[in-house]
């Protein structure tokens, strides 16, 4: 988060980007990179500041916007500057319309914030501004919903309306302490006269990579979702309900849901009447009969607690989406790459899953030649609320 332009968003799902350049070093002859699951886009950037031609993937179309954005750091911060400045003398001479505010951001939000940043939106969306300084302008407004916002926020940027927090800052206010940041990054980078590589940023699916050549990839660099019940399309809606890209929360699945890998509950118990049919699919057939064990185990657990989650059914459908994924990064991937994952195990109402092993079996079926874990860190050590005491870990796959 220090680093400029890295430092732009805070992504619930982010790695440090020092340490992917050491990845990079490790396989210096790879210039051909993929990030499946980009995220706010950390591989893509580091990447394209080692000269590397880098691929991105990403689904959830909130996220692939940030990603998008912080790639126009190259534009002229002069003249960007002017754009922002356009913006902000609009908003101060703009007369509101009434307007019926979403409910989400009603309970996140005093009146005059609200206010604030929707004259922002509203010149923002009739603003007659170059087309990249009109997204990085988008990605500013987007980036200071929650600084503005009253409501508490979890680590993992859940909106939780009935906290508060001890400091906010009035929306424009933090416009232009965002962009004043932005700016002094773009003149540090811009200064360094890096010779960049190539960036293809794709909104897609993991589970079919379609966009990327086939047999073109030296390097895949990522950190798929963990099996650990994070709702990604939950924890940007306030963002999108600030957009108006969805009204309430069956929009905000219908909307994020179907291209993301499904790693939350709250995403899967529609496949009730699909469950002989995903055990069948051929890419699990490493994995099936301990997969099968660990999902039986889960159903029968979940009947003996309060909230009966869908942990069986989430097990198998990620594990399905993941077989999926790596099917089509062995078709993308030319021989001898090498694939990264950061990845951590999971054990929802204490049922171990051995994430690590089963992720390296389903890419030996998918037909990679081997793969090995390296420990990093132990997890579920620290928290005095924790659900169960099972040793977990996280760390890095490496698969040939």
């Amino acid at each position: 988060m220090k680093l400029p332009v890295h430092g732009w968003f805070r992504y619930t799902a982010g790695f440090s980007a020092e340490w992917v350049k050491t990845v990079f070093d490790k396989f210096p002859e790879s210039n051909n990179i993929l990030d499946p699951f980009v995220g706010s886009g950390t591989v893509l950037l580091e990447g394209q500041l080692n000269g590397k031609n880098t691929y991105g993937v990403e689904a959830h179309m909130l996220i692939h916007k940030v990603a998008e954005s912080k790639l126009l750091w190259t534009i002229n911060p002069d003249e960007f500057e002017v754009s922002s400045d356009l913006l902000l003398t609009q908003v101060l001479n703009f007369k509101l319309p009434k307007k019926k505010y979403p409910q989400l951001l009603v309970k996140c939000y005093s009146e005059e914030t609200l206010n604030e940043l929707f004259k922002m939106k509203y010149v923002w969306e009739n603003l007659n501004v170059n087309e990249d300084h009109k997204k990085l302008l988008w990605f500013v407004i987007t980036s200071i919903l929650r600084v503005s916002s009253s409501a508490g926020t979890a680590q993992w940027q859940y909106v939780l309306p009935g906290k508060t927090k001890s400091r906010i800052l009035a929306p424009l206010i933090a416009y232009q302490d965002k962009i004043n940041s932005i700016i002094k990054d773009m003149k540090l980078m811009q200064s360094k006269n890096l010779i960049l590589g190539n960036t293809t940023l794709i909104k897609g699916d993991a589970r079919t990579l379609n966009g990327i050549p086939d047999n073109s990839i030296d390097l895949v660099v990522t950190s798929p979702p963990y099996a650990n019940n994070y709702d990604y399309a939950d924890a940007t809606r306030i963002e999108l309900s600030f957009w108006e890209e969805i009204d309430n929360w069956g929009e905000l699945q219908n909307l994020v849901k179907n291209d993301i890998v499904r790693a939350c509950t709250q995403h899967v118990a529609h496949i009730k009447n699909e469950i002989d049919e995903l055990f069948e699919s051929e890419c699990l057939n490493p994995i099936r009969d301990e997969l099968k064990k660990q999902f039986d185990l889960l159903s029968i657990e979940r009947l003996s607690h309060g909230g009966k989650k869908n942990y069986h059914l989430m097990a198998l459908a990620y594990f399905k989406d993941m077989g999926d994924t790596f099917v089509a990064l062995r078709r993308v991937c030319a021989e001898n790459s090498n694939i990264c994952f950061v990845v951590g195990d999971s054990a929802p109402y204490g049922i171990y899953l051995p994430v690590d092993k089963w992720l390296g079996e389903l890419a030996i079926g998918a037909g990679f030649n081997s793969y090995y874990f390296e420990k990093t860190r132990d997890r579920n050590v620290k928290w005095k609320n924790r659900k169960h005491t099972i040793p977990l870990k996280e760390g890095r796959l490496w698969i040939k």
